[in-house]
């Protein structure tokens, strides 16, 4: 059977809710049904909301050293780096992901070039999800671009790594409101649960192998001239 202890598991859900605390949020309803999963199993959570953070917007892992008078995302860096498991959640606006989905991702972009201890990237051996939410049609367009950008940084996409919520398409109710049928819906529930156990299923895997294998994508290496059975025809 397979071993299904997570309780050595650390995961961070980032709302990027364009709606300031304590507005409700119809992203953090869907995050509450992903967490519970995750917490029922020794998970250890926790949530931000990021348009509550100062975070600066650019390109460098501190932008106080770039002309921003403060910067909260170092301080979400850590936190970044402290989870097995980092789930990106959002609405869709125009049929995309929102500003402040954007502008996390932009800020982990920013830190993508560090390494850690073994000269891999920093995001190796953690794993990486999506939620999305809205009445308007784009899940899947949100998701490609979430999950496109997080493999690129090096987090692992397990299968079925995002699901979502939308309601009819145009003006309509919400994920949670009481007539929108976002809490009862199936198919939600059901990619929802998939995505949740997936994310701690892999997560788990890499945990317990102490990440991934560190030959064949060591930058520190590359750098010092080792080519791991790369061959350049115009070189031979």
């Amino acid at each position: 059977m397979t071993d299904l202890r997570f309780d050595d598991l650390r995961a961070l859900f980032i709302n990027c809710t364009l709606k300031y605390s304590p507005e409700p949020s119809n992203t953090q309803g869907l995050i509450d049904i992903s967490r519970g999963i995750m917490d029922k199993h020794g998970v250890r959570t926790e949530v931000l909301r990021a348009i509550d953070l100062d975070i600066a917007t650019g390109v460098w892992p501190d932008m106080t050293e770039h002309g921003a008078a403060t910067d909260a995302w170092p301080e979400i860096y850590r936190k970044v780096l402290d989870a097995d498991i980092l789930v990106l959640a959002g609405p869709i606006w125009l049929g995309d992901n929102s500003s402040v989905m954007k502008k996390v991702i932009e800020r982990l972009y920013a830190c993508s070039s560090l390494l850690n201890d073994a000269g891999q990237y920093a995001y190796y051996g953690r794993v990486g999800g999506c939620l999305i939410t809205g009445n308007e049609d784009g899940i899947k367009h949100c998701a490609m671009n979430v999950l496109y950008s997080l493999q690129h940084l090096g987090y692992a996409i397990p299968p079925q790594a995002d699901a979502g919520w939308i309601g009819e398409a145009g003006p309509g109710p919400s994920y949670l409101d009481p007539d929108g049928g976002g809490r009862d819906n199936d198919f939600t529930n059901r990619n929802t649960t998939f995505m949740t156990w997936n994310l701690m299923h892999l997560g788990a895997l890499l945990k317990r192998a102490g990440g991934m294998p560190a030959h064949g994508n060591q930058r520190s290496e590359w750098d010092a001239g080792c080519r791991f059975d790369f061959e350049n025809p115009e070189y031979r």
